[in-house]
This record gives structure tokens, C-alpha cells and sequence, in this order.
């Protein structure tokens, strides 16, 4: 490949470290792992934000969708949601649940930095699980799209891996991940990281997860991290 541009760039070391389209698809071509998130629950912090009203229906993008469960939610709560994730099986089987709870999402598959959306369109952006996969690389395209495509005093939420996590999350340095070539699985993200990449935004809320039972409507695990801002 020959480098001509940021972009090309960018797009060489997403090779070297990025999991490619085929990896998810593996990932969710199994419906019946043991995996925490394949539940149909949204996440509690999510739940609480509209609970407590820091958050209210509107238009809402979905980062790294997956099968759905979060999107369902909050078409349920009234929004107009887009979701958008790389793997065609995610959305597979989050169409069946759509269709099967009987909501309007619209489903994506795409690459989170390639999509076309309108400027400033979107009242909340969510993202689950899809940051920690972000490499460092990537993280001034990241913030970029979130303060492009969100409307002034638009909301942002995410859940992240900790650092150290139970289920995840790598406390190597950003150098380090280039040495390694390697994401270990996904990084891990202290409160003063998050406050300091989202220094753009005014933050409401950070905290830990709230840890939920399997009997509990709402799903929480330890070792993830949530948070919600503002932009102003």
C-alpha cells in the first residue's frame, strides 16, 4: 500500500491492528454462546438515564449495535434510532428480535469512520462496547464523528471496559499497543481518561456499572465503566 494521505494512513494501521468484518461475524454466527451481552437487556445505566430524565426521546445513533438489545429499548422509549455495526450476523439477529418485538430500528452495517449521516442531525449517540475496540489511531476520528454528527446540546453515553476489568481491559499504553500490534482483546479506560479524550463535552456522570443479576430486566456488569456528556 502506498501512503498518500492521512487517511491511507489511518486505514494501514487499522489493518495491523483492527479486528476485520469476518472476526464479529464468527463472533455472533453463534447465538448460543455463554457470552454476558448476548442477552436481550438494555444496559441499567441507560435505563437510568431516562429513568431520571437526563435523557428524553429523540433522534439517537447506536455505536456498535450488535444484536440490537439497546437499540430496542430505545425505539420502546419512543426515539427514532439507527443502528450501525460491521457485522452483518449482528444485524441479523438484531432484525429478528426488531421484528420480533414489533419496533422500528433502522439497521446498518458499516464501519463506524466510513458512514454518511447528516451534520448535527442525531439528539443522542450511544455506544456499548464499542469503544475499547477503538485503537488510538482512531480516537481523533472518533471524536470528530461524535461532535460532527451530534446537535448542539445533544447527550453522548458510552460503556466501556475498565482498566483491568473482569472481562477485559488492557492497561497498556497507547505506545504500547503499536509495539504489540495488539488491542489485547480491548482497552481499558480510567475516569480521567475519559474525562481527558471527552474534554470537548461537558460531562454529566462518570462511574462504574451497576452489576445486575440475570434476574434483574437490565443488564450491568463489574469491570465496565459509563458515561454521559453533554455537547455544549
Amino acid at each position: 500500500m502506498l501512503i498518500k494521505s492521512n487517511e491511507d494512513l489511518l486505514i494501514l494501521l487499522d489493518r495491523l491492528l483492527r479486528e476485520p468484518q469476518h472476526f464479529w461475524n464468527d463472533f455472533y454466527d453463534d447465538t448460543f454462546q455463554k457470552i454476558p451481552f448476548f442477552v436481550n437487556k438494555p444496559d441499567e445505566n441507560l435505563v437510568h438515564y431516562f429513568a431520571t430524565e437526563k435523557i428524553f426521546p429523540g433522534k439517537v445513533l447506536e455505536l456498535g449495535c450488535g444484536a440490537g438489545r439497546n437499540a430496542i429499548y430505545l425505539a420502546k422509549k419512543g426515539c427514532s434510532v439507527v443502528g450501525v455495526d460491521i457485522s452483518d450476523k449482528a444485524l441479523d439477529w438484531a432484525k429478528k428480535r426488531v421484528d420480533e418485538e414489533n419496533v422500528d430500528v433502522e439497521l446498518v452495517c458499516a464501519n463506524i469512520f466510513e458512514l454518511d449521516l447528516q451534520q448535527e442531525s442525531f439528539d443522542f449517540i450511544y455506544d456499548s462496547g464499542c469503544f475499547h475496540h477503538i485503537a488510538p489511531h482512531r480516537r481523533v476520528s472518533y471524536i470528530d464523528m461524535i461532535n460532527n454528527l451530534l446537535k448542539p446540546d445533544g447527550y453522548f453515553a458510552l460503556c466501556s471496559f475498565e482498566e483491568n476489568g473482569a472481562f477485559g481491559g488492557s492497561a497498556m499504553s497507547d505506545e504500547e499497543v503499536y509495539l504489540k500490534r495488539s488491542l489485547e482483546g480491548g482497552l481499558g479506560y480510567s475516569k480521567g481518561q475519559l474525562q481527558e479524550i471527552f474534554q470537548f463535552l461537558e460531562e454529566i456522570e462518570i462511574r462504574k456499572m451497576l452489576p445486575m443479576s440475570t434476574e434483574e430486566p437490565h443488564f450491568g456488569l463489574e469491570g465496565f465503566i459509563v458515561g454521559l456528556f453533554k455537547k455544549i
